[in-house]
């Protein structure tokens, strides 16, 4: 027998069964459609950790204010003032491999006010002008800020998409005025959307869209604060290509634990520690997902062999007839492998579909990424074939040993 005669009758034998053969598939097409979901949520959780890693800079340290409990705030102020511009020039000199250091200092906005309209749940923050190339802000419009804004103390902001669409709607907002609390501000910029808020292994990271930026040193001088509130929020320590965030790490917070008298009011964030974090919490998810996944399939190759054992009691007699006739045991192992063969192939290319399915209607409905990757539809395809082929060996050796004889005389 020609392997496309045998291909032929073993679809025909198929099609005689159709809803044994459908029944028998239904663990293929849940276990591929398993595993091409998982695999395509893992790849778009993987993709946004990137994504949301780049914000932060692989290759910076972020050094964060820890305010202290409310009833020890006096206390802990008379050793340390917290973060502070002194803190950013004492990394920047006596840090090696840093090529600088960027201060961040967030705004408590009571109000943000334009020609009447007001924004709500609008963050403010003080940056410097190097804060557009650290955290890749695109500008849709106008400018973003610049070393002469600093020096200046100007009174001038760059706006998200979304508090330009709250003050101005669609209409112009370059060189507009805007107040957030009671200082003024030039709107000499508009941010391009893009950037949503994330959170990455406990760390928030709010969008761009309901920013606003204004140089720090504006920020520092001309807005309200608390004196017992640290003078900077955040500093973001750039290093260059050849020191290590982690092994610079220790360094700086033993400079700054000295110059902070012992005071725990500062954290560092590695965002190169929490990308591995990520993975590690990935690479688990994706175990305990192909664990279920492969049990799925496990149990289709079962259910395949137990229709392929059902099919050889069935057809005994025939397998008898094929013998006395001439058939060889290859041919009838043969005939019986592209049987398991067809059953697996066709259940994995459904499970297919049903994969891709499960991948969009999560990222439409539950808002999660998903990236569907050809490794992933190849894998679970070429996983389901093997173990259909696996389960479909028992059965045709059976098949090809029975006695044509013996088989002649089965009722």
């Amino acid at each position: 027998m020609s392997p496309g005669e045998a291909a032929r009758s073993a679809l025909e034998n198929l099609a005689s069964h159709k809803l044994r053969s459908s029944l028998s598939m239904l663990g293929m097409i849940f276990g591929v459609g398993a595993v091409i979901a998982m695999l395509s949520i893992g790849a778009g959780a993987e993709r946004q950790a990137l994504e949301t890693i780049d914000r932060m800079g692989l290759r910076n340290v972020l050094v964060r204010d820890k305010p202290p409990r409310e009833n020890e705030r006096q206390e802990v102020r008379k050793k340390s003032q917290g973060v502070s511009p002194r803190d950013a020039q004492a990394v920047q000199e006596g840090v090696p491999g840093v090529l600088r250091v960027v201060p961040k200092v967030e705004i408590e906005p009571y109000k943000v006010l334009a020609a009447g309209t007001k924004a709500e749940d609008v963050h403010v923050f003080g940056v410097a002008n190097d804060q557009q190339r650290l955290a890749h802000l695109e500008i849709g419009e106008g400018r973003f800020l610049d070393r002469t804004d600093e020096d200046r103390h100007a009174q001038v902001a760059v706006i998200g998409p979304g508090v330009r669409r709250d003050l101005f709607g669609y209409g112009p907002a370059l060189g507009r005025d805007i107040k957030v609390n009671d200082v003024w501000l030039e709107v000499v910029g508009v941010l391009a959307a893009g950037q949503e808020e994330a959170n990455l292994e406990g760390v928030p990271i709010p969008g761009t869209a309901r920013q606003i930026y204004l140089p720090y040193t504006t920020a520092m001088r001309k807005f309200d604060r608390d004196p017992l509130d640290a003078p900077l929020d955040e500093l973001v320590v750039e290093l260059d290509e050849k020191t290590s965030p982690s092994k610079a790490v220790p360094i700086i917070e033993g400079l700054l634990s000295r110059l902070h008298a012992g005071a725990e009011d500062f954290e560092t964030v590695v965002p190169e520690a929490l990308l591995e974090q990520s993975r590690k919490t990935q690479r688990l998810f994706n175990i305990v997902m192909g664990c279920i996944a492969g049990i799925s399939l496990l149990v289709g190759g079962i259910g395949i062999m137990n229709i392929m054992l059902a099919t050889v009691l069935e057809r005994t007699r025939e397998i008898g007839v094929r013998r006395a006739v001439g058939a060889r045991q290859v041919d009838i192992r043969t005939q019986f492998l592209y049987e398991a063969f067809s059953i697996s192939t066709m259940g994995g290319l459904a499970g297919v579909v049903m994969g891709l399915i499960i991948a969009k209607s999560v990222a439409a409905f539950a808002g999660w990424p998903t990236v569907i990757t050809f490794a992933s539809i190849l894998l679970s395809t070429g996983v389901s074939v093997g173990v259909g082929l696996a389960s479909g060996i028992y059965p045709a050796v059976r098949a090809a040993a029975l006695d044509p004889i013996d088989a002649l005389r089965y009722e």
